[in-house]
């Protein structure tokens, strides 16, 4: 590069602006990887497979169209109704630990309908 001043030297104003670029790319870089660690951070959870799992919700806490007597989200009137779904982490709904049946038979969520716990 071609000086205008004695001994090579640059000029101020190209020794700022050399710097103010350097920072600025610098800036934008760490950024970037910024961005791109969170996104990769948060996409195992919402990527997270899922799976309807029956009779484990409690009353009102069911997901959308959970079946007869019941409408929508959050329409079920029975604790762990078992045509009332929620949807749980894969894998999960077969092992979760519920209370027992009234008559003491043991209570487990389903991946399938069952015709337990239903309102009277």
């Amino acid at each position: 590069m071609n000086s205008p001043l004695p001994g090579g030297a640059l000029p101020m104003g190209s020794i700022t602006e050399m710097i103010m670029t350097a920072f600025t790319t610098r800036l934008s870089l760490g950024a970037s990887l910024a961005c791109a660690l969170g996104a990769m951070a948060a996409t195992p959870v919402m990527a997270q497979e899922m799976e309807k799992c029956f009779g484990v919700a409690l009353a009102g806490q069911n997901d959308c169209a959970a079946g007869p007597g019941t409408t929508c989200a959050g329409t079920s009137t029975v604790d762990y109704q078992g045509n009332a779904w929620t949807l749980v982490p894969a894998g999960t709904c077969t092992t979760m630990e519920l209370p027992a049946q009234a008559d003491g038979t043991a209570r487990m969520g389903m991946l399938e309908e069952q015709m337990r716990d239903l309102p009277a």
